[in-house]
């Protein structure tokens, strides 16, 4: 199955997709940065750097998949939430694209923000512009732990599918074993200098984390958010002020920072994933992440359905 990414960032999405059976022909990203580490860590990737809004989909008429991650600050409660009035706002972009194309599916993720009450007449919108496109298409709330990755991170999940395929869609159950604890996610990577704190700090660390806050190019830098989030990472005993280049070493005392590699794996990314940029590059383009464990849950249910539709197909044919 053959599928077309917008907005694609890091490749949270990207390399959950790719997991989920699906193979990328064109990722579309404006960050240089981001552009970088999708060639880098995949060079047979075709790349698209530049503006969305520049970008057709046309030449792809029946992909099976349409994804991205649009924008979220239009829709953030760190933001002003001006929605449809932000200019950043890319879902019509996004809508022109799967007009274009007409993929038997497509997956845009969000922040948790879109799916307040303020925002239901433009959910209702999307919706019936798709089921005018002829798309059966739903909102589900996702939290990121149910899946294995160790902080909560609620994502609002658009998935629309054709109706021949979307009769085989069902959302992905939460894993029954339950999500690692920060501190049992990267003690390994806080010991790599052999600091002698690491055990202590893994015990005080034993909880998921709160969602990792990336911070937009207009605001903010390399650490973990406002007050509200920095508070709460201070309860594991991680200092949220900014970011380490380097785990502990082995005499330090207080609370660590997190590294951009640690980052990287409290969103689910593999250790060998390589983040281009400098540090502040590298860390908004991890903390803008869609975990990849849970593009693979909901990519694998909609691979699924896409091949059921297939097959239900070929055996009325038959």
């Amino acid at each position: 199955m053959h599928s077309v990414e917008i907005c694609a960032g890091a490749g949270g999405q990207a390399l959950g997709l790719e997991q989920a059976g699906f193979e990328h022909v064109e990722l579309v990203e404006f960050d240089a940065p981001a552009c970088a580490t999708l060639r880098c860590n995949r060079p047979d990737w075709q790349v698209i750097e530049g503006d969305v809004r520049h970008y057709h989909a046309s030449h792809l008429p029946g992909i099976d998949l349409i994804a991205g991650g649009v924008p979220c600050p239009p829709f953030s409660h760190a933001g002003k939430q001006l929605g449809a009035d932000d200019e950043r706002d890319l879902f019509p972009e996004a809508l022109r694209l799967i007009e274009e194309a007409r993929p038997l599916a497509l997956m845009l993720e969000n922040v948790r923000g879109l799916l307040d009450p303020r925002f239901e007449p433009y959910r209702a919108d999307l919706l019936a512009q798709l089921k005018a496109l002829g798309y059966e298409a739903h909102w589900k709330l996702l939290h990121a732990s149910d899946f294995g990755v160790p902080q909560l991170r609620p994502r609002s999940i658009l998935v629309g599918l054709r109706k021949s395929v979307a009769m085989h869609f069902d959302w992905p159950e939460p894993k029954k074993i339950e999500a690692p604890t920060v501190g049992a996610c990267l003690h390994d990577l806080m010991a790599a200098n052999g600091w002698i704190g690491a055990d202590v700090w893994r015990d005080r660390a034993n909880t998921i984390g709160p969602t990792l806050v990336g911070g937009s190019k207009k605001h903010g830098g390399p650490d973990l958010g406002p007050t509200r989030a920095r508070a709460a990472w201070a309860n594991l005993g991680v200092d949220g002020r900014g970011l380490a280049d380097l785990a502990p070493q082995e005499a330090f005392i207080g609370d660590p920072r997190l590294t951009v590699r640690m980052a990287a794996r409290i969103q689910g990314f593999p250790d060998e994933w390589e983040l281009s940029g400098k540090k502040t590059a590298a860390y908004r383009q991890v903390g803008n992440a869609f975990p990849p464990p849970v593009a693979r849950a909901v990519g694998g249910k909609i691979a699924a359905a896409i091949e059921l539709a297939a097959r239900s197909k070929l055996k009325k044919r038959a």
